[in-house]
């Protein structure tokens, strides 16, 4: 469903990107595990979809289906209206004052609407944090946020990594799902790790292996099967665990909870790339020039969360969570354009079903707080 567009007007960072891949398969004795293979589609320095500087986040597309901003390659809730953040705005300013912290922390920023929502909405609110800390990996998508958001000076900063000591709310909005997943393939009964390896001409080819691991349950029947397993997901909330103290977070992204994530009839998965507008399978295809996604097994995450020493304090749809948290309030006296906009954010055939929140906090944080978001329709008994 893709075009050619970026394979045209960047055809030295696809090449690069491939030679790199190629050199790693080769280093790796012609097989690549797959999540090693999206670190470098996405992440790899100055070739990677978040590494580069080709256009990635934009506008929601126009009325008449072309996109307004022509260069981006998909949308997210912030960027489709303020609302978004101005709502979620009042569940952080909730978990600063239930948690004593000041500080707010932005996984994945992306062009820094979000931080720019947040922001400005918890000054009306009278809860603007000390510091907002922004945690990205992309050098391109900082130098937009750091023009989005220079009139918040000092207040706002950047870092790479996190501190030995962590304290504050914590907001990642679609940043699960952009984290390395590996693929298990079942073949006639015998599951496979899928990988990548090189053709005759060097290009990435698909590449299976017999292997021990397997999805979380068990899936039932013997038809073939394609799924992901989410071991970096995991890992970055432990890491989380190991330096936050106290706090909350609210993780906002697409996926299922693990008895529906391994429905037997989910037997291509959910892995996918994100490229103009269009999403298409073909993620070996225009490496460097394509997001590349899959859903986020919120079960895997949630029970990560909770053997590593953190509460889940909440868990359920995006509509649900806006709504609760005073959506309604928010809207009042927006445009007519802007409540159409908003609708996206909260209806099940669209945003508000698919994309779900969780929310975590360190055991001390969690004790005597029940976070308003979740006050109707919480699912964290579905997990």
């Amino acid at each position: 469903m893709g075009d050619n567009r970026g394979v045209k007007e960047h055809p030295s960072l696809t090449s690069a990107l491939q030679a790199r891949v190629a050199q790693a398969v080769v280093e790796a004795g012609g097989w690549l595990p797959f999540d090693r293979f999206m670190a470098m589609a996405l992440y790899e320095p100055g070739l990677g979809y978040y590494a580069n500087h080709t256009p990635k986040l934009g506008h929601w597309p126009a009325a008449d289906g072309a996109p307004e901003d022509t260069g981006s390659d998909f949308v997210t809730a912030p960027e489709l209206t303020p609302v978004f953040g101005q709502t979620l705005a009042r569940a952080v300013a909730e978990a600063l004052t239930a948690t004593g912290t000041d500080e707010v922390w932005e996984f994945g920023a992306g062009t820094g609407a979000l931080a720019e929502q947040l922001l400005g909405a918890l000054q009306t609110l009278g809860a603007l944090p000390r510091r907002y800390t922004i945690v990205d990996l992309s050098g391109s998508l900082r130098e937009r946020q750091r023009e989005r958001l220079a009139a918040w000076g000092e207040r706002v900063q950047w870092v790479d990594r996190l501190p030995d000591a962590l304290r504050g709310v914590l907001v990642g909005n679609e940043v699960l799902d952009a984290m390395p997943v590996q693929l298990l393939h079942r073949i006639q009964g015998v599951w496979h790790e899928r990988g990548v390896g090189l053709d005759a001409q060097g290009q990435s080819v698909w590449v299976d292996r017999p292997t021990d691991l397997r999805p979380p349950c068990e899936v039932p029947g013997e038809h073939d099967y394609l799924t992901e397993i989410h071991p970096q997901a995991e890992a970055f909330v432990r890491t989380l665990a190991d330096c936050w103290t106290d706090g909350a977070a609210f993780l906002v992204d697409y996926g299922f909870p693990e008895s529906e994530y391994y429905h037997p009839e989910r037997h291509m998965g959910t892995l996918i790339a994100h490229r103009a507008h269009r999403s298409d399978d073909d993620v070996l295809s225009d490496v460097g020039l394509k997001d590349i996604t899959a859903h986020v097994n919120f079960t895997s995450v949630a029970l990560a969360a909770q053997d590593a020493g953190l509460s889940v304090v909440g868990y359920t749809s995006q509509g649900r969570f806006l709504i609760n948290a005073g959506l309604a309030e928010v809207a009042e006296g927006v445009s007519a354009r802007e409540r159409v906009l908003m609708q996206k954010l909260i209806h099940e055939h669209e945003m508000g079903e698919l994309f779900k929140v969780l929310a975590l906090a360190p055991d001390a944080s969690a004790a005597h707080w029940s976070p308003s978001g979740f006050a109707v329709g919480d699912r964290s008994h579905r997990l």
